[in-house]
């Protein structure tokens, strides 16, 4: 088995591990309401997938209160 013979610096490790960077996510227009959502996600806007109604959307929140 391959065992290295001398120790790697800081400098090369910290080097290496540069590019262990997270990346943004993946975000598209949604084809109907056109806000921006995650691919293969239903809209949170106006509840559809794939061209279909999936859930319906929010009621907006209102300031006064029901009695």
């Amino acid at each position: 088995m391959a065992v290295p013979k001398k120790k790697q610096s800081h400098s090369r490790t910290t080097n290496r591990r540069s590019q262990h960077k997270i990346s943004a996510p993946a975000i598209n227009a949604c084809p109907r309401c056109h806000s921006p959502r995650r691919p293969h996600r239903v809209c949170q806007v106006c509840g559809t997938y794939s061209g279909r109604e999936i859930m319906t959307a929010a009621p907006e929140p209102h300031d006064h209160d029901h009695a």
